[in-house]
């Protein structure tokens, strides 16, 4: 990042883009040495998740149409009732591992994204191993962020669904309610989108300030603030290339395209690591930019300074230390 702090704001996201770019290409040893190590079973998780959950899915729901078609009290009802209430089993333990082993994948992947770049900013000396040794410690505070995020996501669901249910009881119905409706699940999206937005940010901001889960979320919130277009848009746009990737998999893997599907299998198995890792340097550089934009000028020398303090007994990075250094446009 050989850009100046004060020119951060101005840039746009094309600029993001090719800065991202920049710095992947020039740490292109690092970068690929953490997409191997973390991303890269991160991406294996999440597709072989698609193909394991498929296949449970639809022998329940092949059993699930047998046991409609046969009579209750006989053998082979019970018998299909026991295979039915074991895979439901089989296939709820599975998604509890899924989403186990994606949370600590994200997270070590974010960590270590983050601190990279940090390092790169500051013109420390990084290398992998250090890298590896601080992933840990920053694993723990990112933790934090994500369970209060995990908060307000359950709280801004149980709103959108007490809300729909008031609407079901009062209104009912009928084709104005419908148009009611429809605003509500535009307005819970736009909401959705939001919240996702801050908590990336705060990701960010929990392994370079001090400050982690509500705090956190409250200091990514106040950054977005004039650049909530340019957040957006990043968002949708990494998003829908992730939503394509995942639909070409199960199209051409799970559907089957004949000898291709080996081929497409590969293909997004190969593009995934770079989305993951292309979409986490993005979410740090962005970093930097809303805070040039707020002219919260970063002190480098104290930066670099609290990040080693991560090689150490862990101790958090201090706010009018590392940040909130303001500075005259």
């Amino acid at each position: 990042m050989d850009r100046e702090q004060e020119e951060m704001q101005f840039l746009g996201l094309f600029d993001i883009y090719k800065e991202s770019y920049k710095i992947i290409l020039s740490w292109k040893k690092i970068f690929s040495q953490i997409t191997l190590t973390l991303i890269l079973p991160l991406s294996f998780i999440f597709l072989i998740h698609i193909e394991v959950s498929n296949f449970l899915f639809r022998k329940i729901m092949h059993n699930t149409q047998e046991i409609i078609e046969t009579q209750q009290g006989t053998p082979q009802y019970k018998k299909l009732s026991d295979i039915l209430s074991s895979e439901w089993a089989t296939f709820f333990f599975f998604k509890l591992v899924y989403f186990t082993f994606l949370f600590i994948f994200s997270l070590l992947s974010t960590s270590a994204v983050v601190y990279t770049i940090a390092s790169i900013y500051t013109a420390r000396d990084v290398t992998f191993n250090k890298v590896m040794s601080v992933v840990p410690k920053v694993w723990k505070r990112l933790m934090v962020t994500f369970l209060c995020t995990f908060v307000a996501f359950f709280a801004y669901n149980a709103m959108t669904v007490f809300v729909i249910f008031i609407w079901a009881l009062t209104i009912g119905v009928h084709s104005g309610a419908i148009v009611i409706l429809v605003v509500i699940a535009i307005l819970y999206l736009i909401g959705f989108v939001y919240l996702t937005v801050v908590w990336q940010l705060a990701s960010v901001v929990t392994v370079l300030e001090d400050s982690c889960g509500f705090q956190a979320m409250m200091i990514s919130k106040e950054l977005i603030k004039g650049k909530m277009g340019l957040s957006i848009l990043i968002f949708l746009k990494l998003n829908v290339s992730f939503v394509l990737i995942q639909f070409l998999f199960k199209k051409a893997v799970m559907q089957g395209w004949g000898m291709s599907s080996v081929g497409y299998g590969i293909l997004c198995f190969s593009l995934l690591p770079h989305l993951f890792l292309f979409g986490l340097v993005i979410q740090t550089v962005l970093y930097f930019v809303c805070k040039s934009y707020h002219h919260q000028n970063i002190d480098k020398s104290a930066l670099s300074d609290h990040l080693e303090v991560y090689h150490g007994e862990y101790e958090p990075l201090k706010a009018k230390d590392v940040q909130l250094e303001h500075y005259n446009v």
